[in-house]
């Protein structure tokens, strides 16, 4: 290996700027690849387990692809609905292509990792590096041998066997390391199993996983959806549908411990399932035209309410046990501007907000006539916790100190109001009026006297939450609280086309915390439904532009960087995003 190629193959585990890394995912876990074909973050076998590769947040742990000559651009797409991504090198001599999946749809317990390199043009010459680790990089790889046409071992209690690397061999360091040479035109082929079990079974065949992994993707989308944004559309359902593990929780985020600001003590685990997320993930779902989703949702957080009740805490794990506690990873870097923490302090918060959003969620799917006799149980049981606590200080959607949040109390206004639509007779009134009581409460303590909400009973600021409730129908669209509400929020917390959720002290926007992507698209649904079609769709372009070529978001966007910033990808950005692509396009096919 030439200095200068060596010098490469180091820099493929270097962090890089979030905009730069793509998705794969298959429902059970989900791996973020980096410009330079390097598997920087995969969690194996579930979401929140450890990594085996983990150079992300500074691991010694990844799986790279990429071509030999140092000189080279980096691109890329993803196919068609689906999460297939086509990483594109263009070298000084030619051009190399990677095809990348997580086999779909996934196994609980067995990963399988597709790899189809393509030499283009030109002869051409990829180096490929394999360094499992497990346990967050302190665990190295055992029993490495040869046999049978593959490579086998064990790493942190899970079985690795990886196909089509015969040119590889083991390194001092105990990598795998070779060069593979490409004819113009040929194709070759890289399969990484990752099992809780031993791996018995014959060597896969590559051409069946990739046939798999298409029809999988093929069905599992909507025909068509988002009208002149299908393609981000339809992508953003992809990112949900790879979240999502089936027939439980879809994770807020991949990835943990990608700081929202540098240094600033926020960064945190979002590989966990939050309520508020699916149901905003339901919810866009059912407006795509399928019910996977919705159903998904539904049945999960049906599932969490009947076990918990007024316990319902705010995330759960994608099988839906506790959160673990949050606790610092010191032995690694981390990602630059951050330490490496795992578990989420969330777990023991109320949140009131939340038994609203499950009662919306449960409305719609009542709508839809998609609920089960548990989910009607389970939406008189968040009714009635509403009943009894909604006097009480809560954490609120932004996960701060308990305060009387407005927006919290509001959205189990909508959501009252919402189930009222679909309940019973029995309880269908008692649910409007606790409605009716709830929101009289609100008008008189949570009202500014100008005439909008404010924040919290005792703050008068705005808060770029409270377009919410004006979207979700806690007050008729028509409301005056409503309009005067979305024009505050736009005249204090709009900046270049991008929305803050609002002001934490005297500095500029901008300097405390980034943009918050789900405002923006909320900014867009407010306009639309205030009847401003131009500004909707304004809002809507300008966010939905604010990510890198993957074309994924992140909670936050740097506006005067034009970075992404937090975990990475948002679940709950993407389900905003489809939202509001697809309300836009029922306002452009209105008459």
């Amino acid at each position: 290996m030439s200095d200068e190629g060596a010098a490469r193959g180091r820099r493929g585990g270097d962090p890089h700027v979030l905009r730069e890394y793509a998705l794969l995912a298959d429902g059970h876990r989900g791996a973020l690849l980096g410009p330079e074909g390097n598997v920087a973050w995969l969690c194996a076998p579930g979401w929140a387990d450890p990594p085996i590769f983990s150079s992300l947040l500074g691991g010694p742990g990844d799986y790279t692809v990429t071509p030999v000559n140092p000189r080279f651009v980096w691109g890329g797409h993803y196919e068609p609905r689906s999460l297939i991504w086509v990483s594109r090198w263009v070298t000084s001599d030619g051009i190399v292509e990677s095809r990348e999946a997580l086999v779909f749809p996934g196994d609980a317990h067995r990963l399988v990792l597709l790899r189809r390199i393509h030499a283009l043009d030109r002869d051409a010459v990829v180096r490929v590096r394999l360094d499992p680790r497990g346990d967050f990089g302190r665990a190295a790889v055992n029993g490495l041998r040869r046999a049978g046409g593959a490579w086998t071992a064990c790493v942190g209690g899970l079985h690795l066997r990886h196909t089509g690397g015969e040119v590889l061999r083991p390194t001092e360091a105990g990598t795998l390391e070779g060069d593979l040479h490409l004819p113009a035109g040929d194709r070759h082929d890289l399969v990484l199993e990752v099992s809780t079990g031993p791996l018995d079974e014959p060597l896969p065949d590559p051409d069946t996983l990739w046939r798999i992994t298409e029809d999988g993707w093929a069905s599992a989308m909507p025909s068509t959806v988002g009208g002149s944004a299908r393609r981000d559309a339809a992508f953003a359902y992809a990112v949900l549908r790879g979240l999502t593990r089936p027939g439980g929780g879809m994770v807020a985020a991949v990835s943990t411990s990608l700081p929202e600001r540098a240094h600033a003590g926020r960064n945190y685990d979002y590989r966990y399932a939050w309520i508020r997320d699916q149901s905003f993930a339901g919810l866009a779902g059912a407006l795509a035209g399928r019910h996977d989703l919705l159903d998904e949702a539904v049945a999960f957080l049906t599932a969490r309410v009947l076990a918990d009740g007024d316990r319902l805490a705010p995330a759960y794990t994608v099988t839906g046990d506790p959160v673990p506690q949050q606790a610092e990873l010191e032995f690694l870097p981390g990602y630059p501007g951050a330490p490496v923490r795992v578990g989420n302090w969330v777990r023991d918060q109320f949140q009131l907000d939340v038994f609203g959003e499950v009662l919306q969620l449960l409305a719609a799917a009542a709508r839809h006539d998609r609920l089960t006799g548990d989910s009607w149980r389970a939406m008189r049981v968040a009714a009635r916790v509403i009943e009894e606590r909604w006097r009480e200080p809560d954490a609120g959607i932004w996960e701060l100190p308990a305060r009387q949040w407005t927006q919290s109390k509001l959205a189990c206004v909508a959501g009252l109001r919402s189930a009222a639509r679909t309940a019973p007779p029995d309880v269908a009134g008692r649910w409007a009026a606790l409605a009716d009581a709830i929101l009289a409460d609100v008008a008189v303590r949570g009202r500014h006297p100008s005439g909008r909400w404010q924040r919290a009973y005792d703050d008068e600021r705005v808060d770029a939450a409270l377009l919410l409730p004006g979207i979700r129908g806690a007050v008729p669209p028509d409301d005056p609280r409503t309009e005067a509400t979305r024009r505050a929020v736009l005249a204090e917390l709009e900046q270049d086309g991008y929305l803050y959720r609002f002001r934490p002290d005297r500095r500029p926007l901008g300097d405390a915390e980034g943009a918050f992507l789900l405002c923006g698209f909320a900014a867009a649904l407010a306009a639309w439904q205030a009847g401003d079609v131009v500004a909707a769709n304004r809002w809507f372009e300008r966010n939905r532009a604010a990510c890198g070529p993957p074309g994924l978001y992140t909670e936050e966007y740097d506006v005067r960087q034009r970075q992404l910033r937090g975990n990475l990808p948002q679940a709950f950005v993407h389900a905003l995003m489809l939202e509001a692509a697809v309300t836009l396009n029922q306002a452009d096919l209105r008459p």
